[in-house]
């Protein structure tokens, strides 16, 4: 907290006037800022009513375009994914699954109820259907380091395309 503090130019007491500890700060950090910034982009023009294939590529553009612009929260989005800190966030927050990214879980209800994807448990539909979408965003961000970009938004969404015949019933 001091060097976060001499790095942002205030006093360690500024800091602590709004988070007890590093903990309290992360978790903050983590869920208000980030999450919530996320759910909002990936959301944008999003309905639940969509058809699978529409919303499926419009829920991936949303979030290539939003991690393109923000590297940083890509990267505490990777962190809190396999941080014990998230789990503690969340039940310090009283956050339930669902309570965030609402729309995406009932789109997922409801094309399992008409029969359009195969049933599985929330977190197995997010494994199937986003892990993909977040390891091509990481390859975009390896890549912006090389001559030639390969992660375009057209492959992308190629990419996306597959991700959805592998799902459809």
């Amino acid at each position: 907290m001091q060097k976060l503090a001499k790095a942002a130019n205030i006093s360690p007491r500024t800091i602590y006037i709004k988070y007890a500890n590093k903990e309290d700060l992360l978790v903050k950090l983590f869920v208000e800022e980030v999450l919530g910034a996320y759910e909002r982009a990936v959301l944008e023009d999003f309905s639940s009513d969509m058809d699978f294939t529409q919303g499926m590529k419009k829920l991936w553009l949303n979030a290539f375009r939003y991690f393109k612009k923000n590297r940083p929260s890509f990267s505490l989005m990777q962190y809190g994914k396999s941080s014990p800190l998230l789990n503690r966030a969340y039940q310090q927050k009283n956050i339930k699954q669902g309570d965030f990214f609402a729309p995406i879980h009932r789109f997922l209800e409801r094309n399992v109820e008409e029969g359009v994807i195969q049933p599985f448990p929330h977190d197995v539909h997010r494994a199937l259907l986003f892990s993909p979408a977040f390891d091509l965003v990481n390859e975009y961000f390896d890549y912006t380091e090389r001559r030639e970009q390969i992660i375009t938004e057209e492959v992308f969404l190629a990419c996306c395309e597959v991700v959805i015949k592998g799902i459809l019933k």
